[in-house]
């Protein structure tokens, strides 16, 4: 690790194969907690490479625990977090929206590292019980339409820096590569990222595959649509910058998508929502995630007509369903 940090501290580049051996060395927990503060820090301090990312995406898809959903035609929707924007967990509900659609979702998430409430917590908090076990999540999926891969019980990096991320506090390259490693390979996505040189990093590596993505990024710096402001549509095919307003939807402020100052807090919001109890501004932020991933799913979709879908799925309390199932599993 001493090459490597001197090379970083000389604003050098890591090759793609420097950064995977780190990576693979970091889930070898071949480094003390001191070295991979320092080597996460250099991340924080400049902007990654895509080679970089690419190695440490390579180490991290090479080292995971696979998990074969090949049965179902499955979507991930997964934001890198890390915008310090805390909100309620908007990619989580809009999963259980779309799963309440009759879609398969196979969501990849993780205990949050810089905001109050990450996909893992709320999940958690709420009863839902983690697990690697093929045959379960299986099951999960058959049963609810969705099941929750939580990363560190996949990724063994993710589990060994874990500790060293949450004392740190902040966002790290291993939010930029949460939502590239899901271990089930999903052949849909709609991803969210914090910032628009980041979405072209995506764009690049998920150019390379089969799977049909979206990459959102709202221009005021949400790992969502926000409809806090316009954001940018990235898929294989175009680049569309596109407005609440474009949607028929009301531009809304901050404070209205405010997650909350605890877990508790934010499952509140989180059980509010899908009991058909949001405020328009919860909703409408839901329901234009969902319906943006229904159409990563089926491109010929109208957003009209997927907005619908999303919207029976949540107000006739379908994607409630689908968490109490996954619960009860």
């Amino acid at each position: 690790m001493k090459n490597i940090l001197n090379k970083l501290f000389e604003q050098e580049r890591l090759t793609k194969e420097e950064a995977k051996n780190v990576l693979i060395q970091i889930a070898n927990e071949k480094y003390n907690t001191s070295q991979m503060a320092s080597f996460l820090t250099v991340f924080m301090m400049r902007p990654i490479s895509v080679e970089e990312l690419a190695g440490f995406r390579e180490a991290l898809l090479e080292l995971a625990v696979k998990i074969d959903f090949s049965d179902f035609n499955t979507i991930d929707l997964c934001g890198t977090g890390g915008d310090g924007k805390n909100t309620f967990n908007i990619s989580t509900l809009t999963s259980f929206v779309v799963a309440g659609t009759e879609n398969k979702v196979a969501k990849h998430g993780n205990y949050s590292a810089s905001s109050v409430s990450g996909s893992s917590n709320m999940l958690e908090f709420l009863g839902c019980k983690f697990s690697n076990n093929q045959d379960v999540l299986k099951s999960q999926i058959d049963k609810a339409n969705i099941c929750f891969l939580h990363a560190p019980l996949f990724h063994p990096a993710m589990k060994a820096v874990g500790p060293v991320r949450k004392e740190l506090g902040m966002k790290t390259f291993f939010n930029m590569l949460g939502p590239l490693v899901n271990p089930s390979n999903p052949q849909n996505q709609l991803v969210g990222v914090f910032n628009l040189e980041l979405a072209r990093i995506y764009n690049y590596l998920l150019q390379e595959s089969s799977k049909n993505y979206g990459i959102v990024c709202s221009l005021d710096g949400y790992d969502e649509i926000s409809l806090t402001s316009g954001f940018k549509l990235i898929t294989k095919e175009n680049e569309l910058q596109i407005t609440p307003e474009d949607l028929g939807l009301k531009r809304l402020e901050q404070s209205e998508i405010f997650g909350g100052n605890s877990v508790k807090a934010s499952a509140q919001i989180f059980i509010s929502i899908l009991d058909g109890k949001g405020t328009e501004a919860q909703n409408n932020t839901v329901l234009a995630n969902a319906a943006f991933a229904l159409k990563i799913i089926e491109p010929t979709k109208s957003f009209e007509n997927a907005f619908e879908e999303a919207k029976t799925s949540l107000l006739g309390l379908k994607a409630k369903k689908c968490l109490n199932k996954l619960i009860n599993n």
